[in-house]
C-alpha cells in the first residue's frame, strides 16, 4: 500500500453524520487507528448517548482517549492536548495513521493547531464563580463588553461558565480571551474530511429516539449514582442534562426526549457555524453511497 499523501486524518463535522463509521473504515483503508476528539466520549460510562461504537463496530481498529475521564471530572481542552498529542505522535512514529475522528471543534484544533491555553488561578476563579452565583450571568456577561468586546460578541449573555473563563483570561493575561482562540496555524500535516447531508435534522431525531430505545434512561441513573450530578461538564451533555431533570421530577421523560432532540437540533446548527469557519477542510455529503471512495481520493 502507498504512503498516504498526508500525516494525520481528521474525521469531523456536526452530529450524526455518519464521522465515527467513516473512521473505521479509512482506518482500515490506511493502515491507522482511531484518536478521538468527541468531549463527551472521553468521559466513562457515557455509551450510549454520545453514541460511543461498540467494540463490535469499531471492527478491530484500535480507539484511543475514550473513557479516560470519570464523570465526576471537569473536562480540560489543556489536559485533553496533551493526550491526544502524544497518541499522535506515538503512531506516526510506529507508522501508523492517526485518523481524529469526533465533532468537538475546540479540541480537534486544540490537538492540530498552534494553541495555547492560558492557566488558571483558582483564586480569581472562585471569586468570579462567586460572582456569577450572586450577580448571573448577563451581569457579568456586561462586565465582559466593556473589557473584551470582541468575546462577548462570541459568548452568549447566558453562558455562565464561558464568561467565567473568559473574564478570568483577561485578568491574568492581560490580553483580550480572543487571543487565545485557535488560528490556523498547524502543527501537524494533516487533511481535514468535515461530513454533513441535508436530513441531518431527521437523523437527530431517530437518534435520540433510538438512544432511549437502547436503554439511555437506565444508563444517566446508573451515571447518576456514580456522581452525573456532581460534574459540572458531563452534567451539562445532550440527553444527560434534560434526563437528569426528569429524575428529578422537573419534566417528564416524554419532555426530556423532545427537549434533548430540539436541544441537539441546535447544537448541530452551532457546529456547522465552527467548522464552516475553517477553509482547510473538506466537504463531503455524508449520505453519499461512495464516501469512503470519495474521502480516500481526497486524502491522496
Amino acid at each position: 500500500m502507498a504512503e498516504p499523501a498526508c500525516r494525520v486524518v481528521a474525521v469531523v463535522g456536526p452530529t450524526a453524520t455518519g464521522k465515527s463509521d467513516l473512521g473505521v473504515t479509512l482506518a482500515q483503508a490506511l493502515g491507522g487507528e482511531v484518536v478521538n476528539a468527541d468531549s463527551m466520549q472521553l468521559y466513562r460510562g457515557m455509551d450510549i448517548g454520545t453514541a460511543k461504537l461498540t467494540m463490535a463496530e469499531r471492527q478491530g481498529v484500535p480507539h484511543h482517549l475514550l473513557d479516560i475521564w470519570e464523570v465526576t471530572e471537569t473536562a480540560s481542552v489543556a489536559d485533553y492536548q496533551r493526550r491526544a498529542r502524544a497518541v499522535l505522535d506515538g503512531l506516526l512514529a510506529r507508522g501508523r495513521v492517526p485518523i481524529l475522528v469526533g465533532g468537538s471543534g475546540l479540541y480537534v484544533r486544540a490537538v492540530l493547531d498552534a494553541l495555547e491555553f492560558p492557566g488558571t488561578d483558582p483564586a480569581v476563579r472562585d471569586r468570579l464563580e462567586r460572582e456569577l452565583t450572586e450577580a448571573g450571568a448577563p451581569a457579568l456577561h456586561r462586565r465582559l463588553v466593556l473589557v473584551d468586546p470582541d468575546a462577548a460578541e462570541r459568548i452568549l449573555p447566558g453562558n455562565g461558565r464561558r464568561i467565567v473563563r473568559a473574564l478570568e483570561v483577561v485578568e491574568l493575561t492581560g490580553r483580550p480571551f480572543t487571543a487565545t482562540l485557535p488560528g490556523h496555524e498547524s502543527v501537524y500535516d494533516a487533511v481535514q474530511l468535515a461530513l454533513d447531508r441535508t436530513d441531518l435534522d431527521d437523523r437527530v431525531d431517530l437518534r435520540v429516539e433510538l438512544m432511549w430505545h437502547r436503554g439511555l434512561v437506565e444508563e444517566v441513573r446508573a451515571l447518576e449514582r456514580a456522581g452525573l450530578r456532581h460534574g459540572v461538564t458531563a452534567s451539562r451533555a445532550l440527553g444527560y442534562r434534560q434526563l437528569l431533570t426528569a429524575l428529578a421530577g422537573e419534566r417528564t421523560l416524554d419532555e426530556a426526549l423532545a427537549g434533548t432532540q430540539q436541544a441537539t437540533r441546535r447544537f448541530v446548527r452551532r457546529q456547522r457555524s465552527w467548522f464552516r469557519r475553517d477553509p482547510r477542510l473538506v466537504w463531503l455529503d455524508g449520505a453519499a453511497p461512495d464516501l469512503a471512495d470519495q474521502a480516500l481520493r481526497a486524502i491522496g
